[in-house]
């Protein structure tokens, strides 16, 4: 009998000359594998009752949850929609801006980066390596502490919020975009390079017919995505509708809050439907 193809590791016991041995048993997993398995699993298990006792959630309060929401809904409803104009809508309008400004920025700072990032364009380790630096900087950083730390340079307001979406869109778009230009063919700009086109020529001619879906779609995808972020700058004094948001919770104001969710809700799903139709028509 000959050992099973099928690429997992099997353990076989007993011989094959052996008197009387009619044939061998198979065991799927090792006895390594097997104790590696339980290890990981005891890890697991170790993690995750870690991460409860750190948290320190309090029976009690876990208990009353469900009841303190039901009375939270019901003070939201029936959301009040007089709230809206002119503070609502003025507010909604600047997160709009902030996330289209936003993301338009950090399109134009996430290019040069892409192109350094990528390494059939940028043949230097060094900046290949400093490039990508960069991007994960970006990515590591969350949106609202961008905020924080542009809050601290130009004061409360929306200049913040833009600023901290642009620099938070620079890991996203430029990974990205860096990738489509490793994958793009190299025959076009082999072809432009030995018929003697200067680099800039190079890139629009051999580089962006290829990548150019790709662009399109991640810079879409990327103000999709800060339309959502933008929602929740002002709660740090980013602008937007953030603000109105934290001064209805501050002042009890539930039926304002259920409009500005609300509100906030149809902006999302808008920008949804019409990023997943713009992204059909491009690619």
């Amino acid at each position: 009998m000959s050992a099973p193809s099928d690429g997992r590791s099997a353990e076989w016991r007993g011989e094959l000359n052996r008197p009387g041995s009619a044939h061998r048993e198979w065991v799927r997993h090792s006895f390594r594998e097997r104790l590696l398995r339980y290890f990981l699993w005891l890890a697991a298990i170790a993690s995750l009752v870690w991460a409860v006792r750190s948290i320190e959630i309090i029976p009690e309060f876990l208990a009353d949850a469900p009841e303190q929401m039901a009375d939270l809904l019901i003070r939201m409803w029936p959301p009040d929609l007089g709230h809206y104009y002119p503070s609502v809508h003025a507010a909604m309008i600047e997160t709009l801006h902030i996330a289209s400004l936003g993301t338009v920025l950090g399109v134009a700072l996430a290019i040069p980066v892409a192109l350094l990032a990528a390494r059939n364009i940028c043949r230097n380790a060094f900046l290949n390596a400093f490039a990508q630096l960069l991007l994960v900087s970006s990515r590591s950083v969350n949106s609202l502490v961008w905020a924080l730390i542009f809050v601290a340079v130009f004061g409360p307001g929306p200049a913040a919020g833009t600023f901290a979406i642009a620099f938070r869109s620079i890991g996203f778009v430029g990974k990205l975009l860096a990738e489509a230009i490793e994958e793009s063919a190299p025959g076009p700009v082999e072809a432009l390079e030995a018929s003697g086109a200067p680099w800039g020529h190079r890139m629009l001619k051999g580089i962006w017919p290829q990548v150019q879906p790709a662009f399109w779609g991640i810079a879409l995808f990327r103000w999709d995505i800060n339309v959502r972020e933008s929602a929740v700058l002002g709660l740090v004094g980013a602008g937007g509708i953030g603000v109105v948001l934290d001064d209805a919770i501050n002042f009890f104001q539930w039926e304002k809050v259920a409009t500005i969710l609300l509100a906030i809700l149809a902006v999302v799903v808008v920008a949804e439907i019409l990023v997943t139709r713009i992204r059909a028509k491009l690619i």
